[in-house]
């Protein structure tokens, strides 16, 4: 099961976290997306929530990543976490407006 909730800012990320949360998911399978890298690395620590990794990507993917410009690195982590490639590409879109992404997902 994926959910997907474009948000605005932190405070409604919290909200949407602690929603998910009462409704089964764990932090380990909430990841917060935001356009700046920066950005969402911060979140992401502020929040607790998952981080995409190798566990996620795989390897080839990990690395290849390094090397992509940003767009295409998130639509790659938003694929490995379950998008399909044109929901990806709708998120990404979100991400360049400005807005964050939340996508829960039950491994």
């Amino acid at each position: 099961m994926t959910k997907v909730h474009v948000i605005e800012n932190g405070v409604q990320a919290t909200e949407k976290i602690n929603m998910l949360q009462s409704e089964g998911f764990t932090k380990e399978d909430i990841y917060l997306f935001a356009h700046d890298k920066n950005r969402s690395e911060n979140l992401t620590d502020a929040t607790d929530t998952a981080d995409v990794g190798l566990s996620e990507q795989g390897l080839v993917s990990a690395v290849g990543n390094m090397f992509k410009s940003r767009g295409d690195e998130l639509r790659s982590k938003f694929e490995s976490v379950g998008l399909s490639k044109a929901d990806a590409e709708k998120y990404e879109k979100e991400l360049d407006e400005g807005r964050l992404v939340l996508v829960a997902c039950k491994k």
